[in-house]
């Protein structure tokens, strides 16, 4: 496979910019879990392409707090799609590459609007889910928490084995606020302070992912995008690599002479 001139010389230096960092931190989406089988998001699923569910809605409107708030039974529904499409995905070469990082740096933070559980699956262990994840239950009428497991067989919407309530995944439906300890997790380290900004698979359209790479592009941090296609960030980051993320974080682990199963 021949590469651009271009693209080999940015991952030289991303991987030199590497060598000489005690911080990264990578910001990721739905494009990281491409090689993993799973649909690249518009909103929650490209699973969802029609512009109306079959409810007459849009899909946002039935994954969002108000629809569940007065027909769980709808947002479940589609809820379970997602998790159809996220069951039994493993983590590709990308996750790996990060967690291997993990081992390498003094530190490697994950900030994900993910919420496939794929980066913990791989190792890293320094992560903000911040849009949850559905890997795990909680009931919206008392203290019960679960593992969510297989919910094809579940009822819908599915139930408190204690209470009888109806449960919802720890996730962040539209319309709902971001979960706080999570952000001020994700403000404290970046006051800290990174040596390099990664922005993975993310179509870069949300405040909260665009402003800390525009803070480290005003700051002097060297900053890397990795996604096919181009978004609002591309033209301002120090390296644009329009490949996917298993391919891009291979080659730069590979230049660092390091690889996703090593010590």
């Amino acid at each position: 496979m021949s590469h651009a001139p271009d693209i080999d010389a940015a991952i030289s230096a991303i991987a030199r910019h590497l060598e000489g960092a005690r911080r990264a931190l990578f910001i990721t989406g739905a494009g990281i879990s491409a090689d993993s089988g799973l649909p690249t998001y518009r909103g929650v699923g490209g699973l969802y392409d029609s512009e109306v569910t079959d409810e007459g809605l849009r899909i946002e409107e039935a994954l969002s707090g108000e629809v569940f708030s007065v027909r769980p039974d709808i947002t479940w529904k589609y809820l379970i799609q997602i998790e159809e499409n996220c069951r039994g995905a493993r983590p590709n070469a990308a996750h790996r590459a990060i967690a291997r990082l993990e081992r390498y740096l003094e530190r490697a933070m994950v900030f994900t609007q993910n919420v496939d559980g794929l980066h913990r699956a791989a190792g890293s262990t320094d992560i903000v889910e911040i849009h949850g994840n559905l890997q795990e239950l909680a009931c919206t009428a008392c203290e019960h928490e679960e593992v969510a497991g297989d919910m094809s067989r579940r009822e819908v919407p599915p139930r408190c084995p204690s209470c009888g309530g109806v449960l919802r995944p720890k996730v962040v439906l539209f319309g709902e606020a971001l979960p706080e300890d999570e952000l001020d997790r994700f403000i404290d380290a970046f006051e800290e302070g990174f040596d390099i900004v990664f922005t993975i698979g993310t179509s870069s359209i949300f405040p909260y992912i665009v402003q800390p790479v525009l803070f480290a592009v005003g700051n002097g941090i060297p900053t890397v995008e990795i996604n096919p296609a181009r978004t609002q960030l591309s033209d301002m980051v120090d390296y644009y690599l329009p490949l996917g993320a298993a391919e891009a974080m291979t080659r730069i682990l590979g230049e660092l002479g390091l690889d996703s199963a090593g010590p």
